[in-house]
């Protein structure tokens, strides 16, 4: 077989270890940089395990010494006078995933293995929990090229750290280090690199171990807090609970809870 006639290597891939699903993007060679082969891979993976009812928990990170350095940016230079077309095809795929990802019933981890930028920093942001390895930092990176931000950046990040530090993220691309994005509330913690792996396993089995269902309930209810008003939010609060309190996962909960044990929500 001649060199490069082989099969073409994967974007994003999947690996399923028990009930938690690990997505790694998987173009090192490039930064993980988004492509479309890329975007599309990542969009299918998410709506795989995303509707899996055995994944319990999904693991996010890159492959290599970066986690995601953004967009492709020769693949923007290749579309010529034709990018502003192509950034809309990029971008509408790429948030297919974002929103998958988003929504699914089931809690996403994110592991920053190193620098994130543009749409790698909405990668990041996505989180549930993040935990970023401290080689790792942060920048919006958009401007620098006569962009806009895309992968919900601009909705996510004002939520995460407030609106000054985004614009100021966004407007002066400042880039923020692994442990000022625990301090601004972009991450949930910073980790030495030679503990990043350990961690989120640990992390990642806490949260499948956790009550799915409610977690997936819990996620919805955050997302949803941020477009409706207080009175809406107490009566879809009171729907979510009462949903959830005619679940198994209650009955095994309150079980484990007077017997003084650690509930066994798997089983549930």
């Amino acid at each position: 077989m001649q060199p490069g006639n082989g099969p073409p290597a994967q974007s994003v891939i999947v690996e399923r270890r028990n009930a938690i699903a690990h997505l790694v993007l998987a173009r090192p060679d490039h930064g993980n940089a988004i492509d479309m082969a890329l975007a599309k891979a990542l969009e299918r993976a998410a709506a795989d395990v995303g509707t899996d009812p055995a994944i319990r928990c999904v693991v996010l990170t890159g492959q290599g010494r970066l986690f995601c350095t953004g967009g492709d940016i020769a693949a923007f230079a290749a579309a010529g006078d034709e990018a502003g077309a192509f950034l809309q095809d990029l971008a509408t795929t790429f948030h297919r995933a974002i929103r998958t990802l988003a929504t699914m019933p089931k809690p996403l981890l994110v592991a920053v293995n190193g620098p994130a930028a543009g749409a790698g920093l909405s990668l990041a942001a996505l989180g549930d929990v993040v935990v970023a390895a401290r080689s790792a930092h942060f920048t919006a990176a958009y401007p620098a090229l006569g962009l806009t931000p895309d992968g919900g950046m601009t909705w996510l990040l004002p939520r995460l750290v407030g609106l000054r530090r985004a614009q100021e993220m966004i407007l002066t691309n400042r880039r923020v280090s692994a442990e000022d994005a625990v301090a601004f509330g972009l991450a949930s913690q910073v980790v030495d690199d030679a503990n990043l792996a350990t961690g989120v396993a640990e992390t990642a089995r806490s949260l499948a171990d956790a009550p799915t269902a409610a977690l997936g309930k819990a996620r919805a209810l955050l997302l949803d807090g941020a477009s409706s008003s207080f009175d809406e939010h107490l009566d879809a609060e009171a729907r979510a609970i009462a949903e959830a309190g005619a679940a198994p996962e209650l009955k095994t909960g309150l079980a484990a809870f007077l017997s003084r044990r650690k509930p066994d929500s798997r089983s549930a």
